[in-house]
């Protein structure tokens, strides 16, 4: 996850050279507000683990969301998940666990996890440019290999609904699984409350557009996790308005997709 103030990636190797990043009535209800507790019910099965292998045996940690398309192969993630300016590399392979609930770190997400085909960020997310000049596109689109024949949201049962912008402030919840202490990156966390929508003049040009919750405590591993509206807890899923771009102590934001996101989504997510 990138601090919002400083706008650098934090990219933190470990030992294991893993990285930290960094037809029934609806039951949609408020979530109460949250700064980082444990997410109702333990899981759920439209958000999870995504982990990247990169060259040299590295590798990093994120979060990720399945949004409905009509291939039913799509995941919602943060562009810095795929390749930052602090790691310009190309990840070897991607891996996603929906669902992950203490099932043995990175390497089960490899070993259990559905693997990413191909991964897509916007054209002006050029990583040989410094981060403030590309973070209002920290946003990106997976697309997920079938397996036995079936897609991930089939298999699923579930998709969210992404909403393009313009997306104004209002009561969201976003959620990932946090690595950084307090936290150990094997359950799933969420912050809630009415996200405020950052104009000009009241933040750095590079995070004006995006959403934030305050007080959020959420630490790296977050990154790239939904920012979710309208949630149904039958469903497991709800109105995907943006993902987690940047965090400091106290906040985290969110960064929505822009229209001209609309045409990667159809060439990602078409039949």
């Amino acid at each position: 996850m990138i601090s919002i103030r400083a706008a650098v990636a934090a990219l933190v190797t470990t030992a294991t050279a893993f990285a930290v990043m960094g037809a029934s009535a609806p039951t949609v209800a408020p979530l109460p507000d949250s700064p980082g507790d444990r997410w109702p019910g333990g899981t759920s099965k439209t958000v999870g683990k995504l982990v990247s292998q990169l060259p040299g045996g590295q590798g990093e940690v994120c979060s990720a969301a399945i949004v409905d398309s009509p291939n039913g192969s799509v995941l919602a993630t943060a562009a810095h998940c795929v390749r930052s300016p602090e790691q310009k590399s190309e990840p070897q392979a991607m891996y996603f666990l929906p669902g992950y609930d203490r099932a043995g770190g990175a390497e089960a997400v490899v070993k259990k996890g559905w693997k990413i085909e191909s991964w897509h960020t916007a054209p002006q997310w050029d990583v040989n440019k410094q981060v403030e000049q590309v973070l209002p596109h920290d946003w990106a689109f997976l697309k997920v290999a079938k397996r036995n024949g079936r897609t991930i949201q089939e298999t699923q049962g579930a998709g969210n609904t992404l909403q393009f912008e313009p997306v104004g402030g209002g009561r969201t919840a976003t959620l990932g699984y946090p690595v950084a202490p307090p936290y150990d990156g094997e359950t799933l966390h969420y912050c809630s409350g009415n996200a405020h929508l950052y104009k000009r003049g009241e933040i750095a040009d590079a995070n004006v557009g995006a959403l934030a919750l305050k007080p959020c405590k959420l630490t790296q591993g977050v990154s790239g996790g939904p920012w979710l509206r309208n949630y149904d807890s039958a469903k497991q899923a709800g109105t995907l308005v943006a993902v987690t771009s940047v965090g400091d102590q106290d906040e985290l934001l969110g960064r929505p997709y822009p229209a001209s996101a609309r045409s990667l989504f159809a060439r990602v997510g078409g039949g």
